[in-house]
């Protein structure tokens, strides 16, 4: 008999390597050497000695136990067996890394204790998924909220038959093909046993229950199609891309379960005057040079309308005043923001006889009395 290669060396792992390295390590070497796939010779002899390093590797008690002893700390049943030793020494733990690995090759389970096979289907009321849709609304109906109605069409539970589709409750009963359990096992017998696998009933399409006579009026469906008028509020203060949730207005439910719901993405349309930034309003407010110059009082507008607002004199171009509470209502506490405007100094293009003379006069006045701008800049550069 050939001699026995050290087990970390059959998984090509160091004797430090982690239980998911060792784990990683498995799984890859018992694909490529699955008899089901590989053909070539010595592959399914590899493959048990594949499975084997693992059985023990793979279970902390018995590495540690091999770490210790060896070989020698190994018994028959669970170091020298191959095959023989999935039914004795496997843990729970491998067992379900094998069963993945079957799952790629066969579309099932291993055995009867897999995680598929121990999973029961669940075959009591589902609620239905939810439903997404798109509405527009003006900017203003954004900033202080409306009440909009929808056409909809929608599937309610079955108000004679409760959703179960059935026309009374005695006709009702449990699905002879799966005896209620939603699915049904098939097997395939291999070389490596029996392998099964599970898929849902073909009769009672995973609800575990057969109906003798369909209620009359949804016709066994346990819903009916219903055309509604649903208001909906939009709340003062959404934002673009926020939604609403319009519950039970989603797609039906199965074996009795309520609705899903309906969420609405609200898109916002853009003003042509105002930006809106959260809860806050930006608005650029042109101004005569002379007013900017002087100060004035101008009436600007707002969402809630015209509101006074004091020009400094000698405000900048680019200057950026705040009226306060004048912005968008705070969709929680309901407190609005702030607009914030930005002046923008208007220069005369044209200009009459009477306004151009008096714009020399005050130039050489200001000639006369301090530097100009252009002059005071240029100032900085003196000496270079």
């Amino acid at each position: 008999m050939a001699e026995k290669r050290d087990y970390y060396e059959v998984l090509g792992v160091d004797k430090n390597a982690s239980e998911d390295e060792i784990k990683k390590a498995y799984r890859t070497l018992a694909k490529k050497y699955h008899p089901d796939v590989n053909h070539e010779p010595g592959a399914e002899e590899k493959f048990k000695e594949i499975n084997e390093a693992y059985e023990v590797l793979g279970d902390p008690e018995k590495r540690k136990t091999y770490d210790q002893f060896g070989f020698a700390g190994m018994d028959g049943a669970q170091a020298g067996n191959g095959f023989g030793g999935f039914s004795q020494g496997f843990t729970s733990g491998s067992f379900d890394d094998l069963n993945d690995i079957f799952s790629d090759f066969f579309g099932g389970g291993f055995g009867g204790s897999t995680r598929s096979s121990r999973r029961s289907a669940d075959n009591g009321p589902h609620k239905g998924q939810d439903v997404q849709m798109r509405m527009t609304i003006s900017f203003m109906d954004a900033c202080f909220g409306t009440t909009k109605t929808l056409d909809l069409d929608v599937d309610e539970k079955c108000t004679a038959c409760g959703g179960t589709g059935a026309a009374s409750p005695s006709d009702i009963e449990t699905c002879p093909t799966c005896h209620g359990s939603g699915y049904v096992v098939t097997q395939q017998r291999t070389m490596l046993g029996i392998m099964q696998s599970q898929s849902v009933c073909p009769d009672c399409r995973g609800s575990g229950k057969r109906i003798r006579r369909a209620c009359p009026k949804c016709g066994g469906r346990g819903y009916t199609r219903e055309h509604e008028q649903v208001e909906v509020r939009i709340p003062a203060g959404i934002d673009d891309g926020q939604m609403l949730r319009v519950a039970g207005k989603g797609s039906h439910g199965t074996n009795g379960g309520e609705n899903g719901d309906l969420y609405i993405v609200i898109h916002v349309e853009e003003d042509s005057r105002f930006v809106r930034q959260d809860k806050n309003i930006y608005l650029n407010v042109p101004v005569s040079a002379v007013d900017a110059t002087l100060g004035t009082n101008i009436d600007v507008p707002t969402i809630h309308g015209d509101v006074t607002m004091k020009i400094p004199a000698g405000t900048q171009d680019g200057t950026q005043l705040r009226l306060k509470g004048q912005g968008v209502p705070d969709l929680h506490d309901g407190r609005p923001g702030d607009q914030f405007c930005t002046i923008q100094v208007q220069i005369d293009k044209k200009l009459s006889p009477r306004e151009k003379e008096l714009y020399q006069q005050l130039k050489e006045l200001q000639d006369n009395q301090k530097k100009s701008p252009w002059e005071a800049f240029k100032q900085k550069f003196s000496g270079r």
